[in-house]
């Protein structure tokens, strides 16, 4: 059963289209339908469902502009209007459809067709995701999945050799020279670099201990194996040393 959200400021066309819906198919069924784009933005950050169709022509936040805060949606949005000339924008804003409004039943058909297609090429791929996680995460030499712009990157521990904070977004440098960029503070890279081998010195700063090469206490620095100088906070600095 594909279960959908209808989103459209006019009650009207929700219950028309709800009833397309639910008697042009039994595949198909609408879980929650929205006037207020705001109040749909607000359920989809809790609930995933199968498809969104969604109209383009609404006074407090046009159908565009929504697509925009819902970026990294993992369901397909059908986009419905009553009229042709958005047809390109919304293709180009990655609507895996696009519904003139009276429906037509052809339409439809296809475009639940499609539904289907996107959500089996997205089931593979979650499927594929989990084995690759799995199986690194099961290799007796650990490795850390960093799941960054829309893809997974598998590095050994020892390839790293610092992660930096900037803000909300964290950089971990690798011995290779090369470095990843995430969208994550550098509290949530702590929790995910669990190993042993990893310590937090600074609140900017997380090294690799076996990078170490250097530890100027005078001065409260590391000096890393690639010559790369981390400060050491003077909180941290007595358990830094234990570690050692």
């Amino acid at each position: 059963m594909i279960e959908a959200v209808v989103i459209d400021d006019e009650i009207k066309a929700i219950q028309s289209l709800t009833w397309e819906l639910t008697n042009f198919s039994d595949e198909i069924r609408v879980v929650a339908s929205f006037t207020d784009p705001y109040e749909a933005l607000n359920y989809l950050e809790g609930n995933i469902p199968d498809c969104v169709f969604l109209d383009i022509e609404m006074p407090i936040m046009d159908g565009f502009q929504f697509m925009q805060k819902v970026k990294d949606r993992e369901y397909p949005i059908i986009i419905t209007t009553a009229y042709n000339q958005y047809a390109i924008k919304a293709l180009k804003n990655e609507a895996i459809d696009y519904l003139l409004k009276p429906i037509d039943t052809d339409d439809l058909n296809d475009t639940i067709i499609k539904i289907k297609k996107y959500n089996q090429k997205n089931d593979t791929i979650e499927r594929l995701e989990r084995l690759l996680i799995g199986f690194n995460s099961n290799m007796v030499n650990k490795r850390i999945t960093i799941n960054t712009d829309g893809k997974l990157i598998f590095l050994n521990s020892d390839e790293i050799m610092y992660a930096e904070s900037d803000g909300n977004y964290s950089t971990l440098y690798l011995d290779d020279g090369n470095k990843v960029v995430l969208t994550k503070k550098l509290k949530e890279v702590d929790d995910m670099l669990t190993l042993e081998n990893f310590f937090r010195v600074h609140n900017s700063y997380i090294v690799n201990v076996n990078k170490v090469k250097e530890f100027i206490k005078t001065d409260g620095y590391l000096v890393l194996q690639s010559n790369d100088r981390i400060p050491v906070s003077r909180q941290k600095k007595s358990n830094f040393l234990d570690l050692l």
